[in-house]
């Protein structure tokens, strides 16, 4: 079994138009969440003071706190997929802003399920920019742990969710994972300038951030050769 690239588009030239032009960088802020490590991050325009937040599952009264200390609107919710450990806390923080949520079309029914009030949802598509006050991120598509999962990508960082951990990568043995997409996410991923810095979906590895650089010398599922290396790897059975 092979995972090809697609046709005339190898990593480098996909690294290349993912950061063309993009739009100025929020702020980040990282907080971690809730019994399962997560990392929620409120993404925010200095300027303006409009804020995104990242993946609310639990603890939405703490992310509230957290943005009242930081003086910004919660305006936008970034989904990077939607297992449940992602998006429980959506339906209590929508209802306490008017937030609307960005997610993958291919997920946006789960959106729909956990939280059927939410007035506005935005699709993410690959290289959508999506607008935080006078900034802003980009979206990479990035299946494989899900079958829509989806980065965010700012000028010198990227929201990478569960497909890209520190020291790790996401599961594929979940309903929609696609171990031979994975391996597609993490090439592009990978070929993104080193010294971007990685802020993952959970606080799994030794240090709460990375880089590019970092994982490329230590993650062993970057440092696999071959697509059969990561195969073997990511599949091997659990203890």
């Amino acid at each position: 079994m092979s995972a090809p690239e697609p046709p005339g588009e190898t990593p480098a030239a996909s690294a290349a138009r993912d950061i063309a032009r993009l739009p100025p960088a929020p702020a980040v802020f990282q907080v971690e969440v809730g019994l399962l490590q997560n990392f929620c991050e409120i993404l925010y325009c200095p300027t303006t003071r409009e804020a995104a937040v990242v993946d609310p599952a639990w603890e939405v009264d703490r992310l509230l706190r957290e943005a009242k200390t930081l003086d910004v609107r919660l305006s936008t919710v970034l989904i990077t997929h939607t297992h449940n450990d992602h998006i429980e806390g959506v339906a209590e923080l929508a209802a306490a802003t008017g937030a609307a949520v960005v997610v993958s079309p291919r997920e946006a029914t789960a959106i729909r399920r956990v939280a059927p009030a939410v007035g506005t949802l935005v699709d993410a598509v690959d290289r959508r920019d999506i607008a935080i006050g006078d900034c802003g991120v980009r979206v990479l598509e990035t299946t494989g742990h899900t079958a829509g999962g989806v980065c965010y990508l700012g000028d010198g960082f990227v929201v990478t969710g569960d497909v890209l951990f520190v020291g790790g990568c996401g599961r594929t043995d979940f309903a929609g994972g696609d171990t031979a997409a994975l391996w597609r996410s993490l090439q592009r991923l990978a070929a993104l300038p080193e010294e971007t810095r990685v802020f993952p979906g959970h606080n799994y590895g030794a240090t709460a951030t990375s880089t590019i650089a970092h994982e490329l010398r230590t993650n062993p599922y970057l440092l696999c050769q071959t697509f059969e290396q990561f195969r073997a790897l990511r599949e091997r059975p659990r203890r």
